[in-house]
């Protein structure tokens, strides 16, 4: 799986997690018809031309927020620890 975690919920509750935690539920107001037309569109990208482009820009941006949070979480514990 390329360094994830193993899966301990079911992917729909997983792939929701990834929903809220990029801020689409905020940003669109909840319109799930929005939210699932962008998702339509990103489907359309991924089965076209740009696939591998887009699949390796989405990846690279995706682990780096991965990374940034984990750093993050990481500071805060090691702060909450030391005071």
């Amino acid at each position: 799986m390329g360094g994830q975690a193993p899966r301990t919920h079911p992917p729909s509750d997983e792939l929701g997690g990834v929903v809220v935690k990029a801020g689409l539920v905020e940003l669109i107001e909840d319109d799930r018809a929005a939210l699932y037309g962008a998702f339509l569109s990103i489907a359309e990208k991924v089965r076209g031309e740009e696939r591998d482009n887009a699949l390796a820009l989405w990846k690279r941006k995706g682990k780096r927020a991965f990374e940034a949070e984990s750093e993050a979480a990481a500071e805060k514990r090691s702060f909450e620890s030391s005071g």
